[in-house]
């Protein structure tokens, strides 16, 4: 139970930094305002409206029987309530009343006015809107009615609006500082997050400053150091195997001019055949290595490049649907060997290729299907390592040594992006990419 509330409570939560920082700084001043407003409301603006509104009823109360009683000089009492209390007093005689309106039972004022007129039993009738400053309030007496007006601030406090305007200002003000705050501790997590997207992708980061709090500066530097030796590695690691590559030609050429002198022609066939395969290797992969050092990242349009692709082939066998314009940064001619090389598998093993792409919000998805033999599921993994051949779906073959599914999962996992295997709907291998936008 507790665990699907908490569930719910954190799906409804921003998943933004800055916007939990805001809501942290922001709810315990928003809660702290409603309290002081409904404190304030219940405690000091009502109460005090009720006491104004008490007040005035009596004194109208009081001016009712005063008038009732006096036999002689009616008019000194309505002077004299109308100089020391601020009313203005008509006696209309002989006339009814106006029937009453609909009572505003959300109006303060009015719930205040209509209470205390029905605890002093007076037949009456108000309207508090119709004058912007004045309440028209009409009291029957005998075949008529008194007619007060009654100014507002009779009836309620005007500091109310002053209070929500100096209780409110210090809150926003309050908040927009935080929220200055909040953006500048943020943006360093921010470069810091976009360098290490961009790094994932193997994008070349110009220039990183660490910088915000003691902690985020901290995990900044430690991502520079950790760039640079990553880099560092990589980059021994392809000079070590390039040089490895480049060294084993020189021997594999003087076994091809030995192999010239032996007489037993099927000896020296199989041995050819092997010292080929081998050569074909180390060509394979001094080229990768050599591109993938050489390349920088650049932005291109990757429409064009996978549909340049399909035209140099010149297959009508090979089909592609309608892409749309697609700008992504990245190393143009390793996508570029990637791409050749999935397409020449499925010519390889199939006769029919179609590829799809589509245009996500986070992601592009490239698909190619063919109507080959396909894979095993079993193989799916396999096939990416280095040298690996499948034996029993894909045929033997001299032409391939393995190595261009390893080489195009490290090109496309380069990228930020990941490979997928799965069954075509064509009947052999659907190969998915993806790749970040």
């Amino acid at each position: 139970m507790f665990y699907g509330l908490n569930k719910v409570i954190k799906s409804l939560l921003p998943k933004q930094l800055f916007y939990r920082g805001l809501l942290i700084v922001a709810t315990p001043i928003i809660i702290l305002q409603i309290t002081i407003t409904l404190v304030f409301f219940d405690s000091l603006w009502i109460k005090t409206n009720k006491g104004l509104t008490r007040a005035l009823v009596s004194e109208l109360k009081t001016f009712v029987n005063a008038y009732d009683n006096e036999e002689v000089n009616k008019d000194f009492i309505l002077l004299l309530f109308e100089e020391n209390f601020n009313l203005d007093i008509n006696y209309k005689k002989n006339i009814q009343m106006p029937s009453h309106l609909d009572d505003r039972w959300f109006s303060p004022i009015d719930r205040s006015l209509r209470r205390e007129l029905k605890s002093k039993n007076l037949n009456y009738w108000f309207d508090t809107t119709s004058h912007k400053e004045l309440v028209d309030l009409k009291i029957r007496y005998k075949d008529g009615y008194f007619q007060f007006f009654i100014p507002k601030e009779r009836l309620t406090s005007s500091s109310v609006r002053i209070f929500v305007f100096w209780i409110t200002l210090p809150a926003l003000l309050v908040i927009f500082i935080a929220m200055i705050f909040l953006k500048n501790q943020t943006k360093p997590i921010i470069k810091l997050a976009e360098a290490s997207e961009k790094f994932g992708r193997g994008e070349e980061i110009e220039e990183f400053r660490p910088s915000g709090a003691l902690e985020i500066r901290k995990a900044g530097f430690e991502f520079d150091r950790m760039m640079r030796r990553i880099k560092s590695h990589l980059s021994q690691r392809s000079e070590m195997l390039s040089g490895i590559s480049h060294d084993l030609r020189t021997p594999l050429t003087r076994i091809k001019l030995q192999l010239a002198f032996i007489k037993d022609s099927s000896i020296s066939s199989e041995l050819s055949k092997d010292v080929i395969e081998m050569e074909k290797m180390l060509n394979e992969y001094l080229q990768f290595s050599k591109t993938g050092a050489e390349e920088t990242t650049k932005k291109f349009r990757l429409d064009e490049l996978i549909s340049n692709i399909v035209e140099k082939y010149k297959n009508g066998k090979i089909k592609i649907n309608k892409i749309e314009h697609i700008l992504f940064v990245g190393r143009e001619n390793l996508l570029k060997r990637c791409f050749n090389n999935f397409i020449d598998n499925s010519l390889k093993f199939g006769n029919k290729i179609e590829i799809e792409v589509k245009k996500l919000k986070k992601d592009i998805i490239i698909d190619f299907h063919d109507d080959g033999p396909g894979i095993p599921v079993n193989e799916y993994e396999n096939v990416f390592k280095p040298f690996y051949k499948v034996d029993k779906s894909r045929s033997e073959t001299k032409s391939s040594v393995g190595l261009g599914l390893a080489i195009s999962q490290d090109i496309i996992n380069s990228h930020g992006g990941k490979i997928r295997l799965d069954k075509s709907r064509m009947g052999g291998l659907k190969l998915r990419v993806f790749l970040p936008f």
